[in-house]
């Protein structure tokens, strides 16, 4: 079953056109991240997503229902962590997460929540004392206390040092072990790659692609890469027929191609009946970055403050 499904998804500030009839479906107990680069449209993907802005056409639902109407019976069953959040500054972590506990029916433990995220040891300190990432961390926690079916994360982790990123994506992993769905917006792309199931790339307010890390590789086209050097006595001629295009580099060769283990198989059979060692012999498929910006184009997007100008004029009841 799926627990969201977006379907003509339209919103506009003004002239400019935030989201543009996105289609979107994410199965129960899925971990979807979307990708964009600032302005494509994801935040106000979400906030919709979430209930906190109309669109302007198009039908949305979340968990089985309308997110602007779904009221209580919804917000019990989600959980939201925004790119920021404010605090009441006089209370301590163990204070806000056991005050959030209490709007939901079915609450996770106040000292679980907090060694989830990793704040046992500030449990107790202000919040005005914590620093960037420790607040981050407490994000985290207000938005899983309530034992969500449906997590949104909007960028969860910036500001975290390596090791806090981990132990936040290890938390992850433990929520969708439990079969919450999850729609994660962020900038590391490794992050995205090793969270979730599925990428969905939006650009100038459209999906421009979906899948996984692979799957995307092939739409924008950018096959496996096979490398090698040559011995100088063997023109690169003589190589048997490979890949969609062959480069050669000094003694270098390099082959891009979209059949990477017929191909490899090939070559290597290929060297070994002529009793040829083929130095430096590798395999190296296409990065997630490298595939991102092949598919979106950052240079002709509207900057934060387009849309967050937008943002402010829109009169929402």
């Amino acid at each position: 079953m799926s627990a969201v499904v977006v379907d003509g998804l339209r919103k506009t500030y003004g002239d400019v056109v935030a989201v543009d009839r996105i289609d979107l479906e994410i199965a129960e107990g899925e971990v979807l991240a979307l990708l964009g680069p600032n302005g494509a449209g994801k935040t106000t993907t979400v906030e919709i997503l979430e209930g906190y802005r109309r669109p302007d056409a198009g039908t949305v639902r979340v968990l089985g229902m309308d997110p602007r109407t779904g009221g209580r019976a919804l917000r019990e069953r989600i959980g939201v962590v925004l790119q920021e959040a404010g605090f009441e500054e006089q209370f301590t972590p163990r204070e806000l997460v056991r005050l959030h506990a209490g709007w939901y029916p079915r609450p996770r433990a106040v000292e679980e929540v907090l060694a989830m995220v990793g704040l046992e040891e500030k449990a107790d300190a202000r919040v005005r004392t914590l620093s960037g990432g420790q607040r981050r961390r407490l994000d985290l926690a207000l938005g899983i206390v309530g034992s969500p079916e449906m997590l949104f994360l909007d960028e969860p982790t910036t500001g975290f040092d390596p090791s806090a990123r981990r132990r936040a994506w290890e938390l992850v992993d433990r929520l969708r072990d439990t079969g919450a769905t999850i729609l994660l917006t962020t900038h590391y792309l490794d992050e995205a790659e090793h969270l979730a199931d599925r990428l969905v790339v939006v650009d100038h307010g459209r999906v421009v692609a979906e899948g996984t890390a692979a799957q995307l590789a092939a739409t924008a086209g950018l096959g496996a890469v096979i490398s090698f050097r040559l011995p100088e006595d063997v023109p690169v001629a003589d190589l048997p027929t490979l890949g969609e295009h062959v480069e050669l580099t000094g003694a270098v060769v390099e082959v891009r191609t979209a059949d990477p283990t017929a191909d490899v198989h090939a070559v290597s059979g290929w060297a070994v009946q002529r009793g040829i060692e083929l130095a430096d012999l590798t395999l190296t498929r296409p990065s997630l970055e490298q595939v991102y910006l092949d598919l979106v184009d950052e240079a002709d997007q509207p900057g934060d403050a387009d849309l967050a100008g937008a943002d402010v004029a829109e009169d929402e009841p």
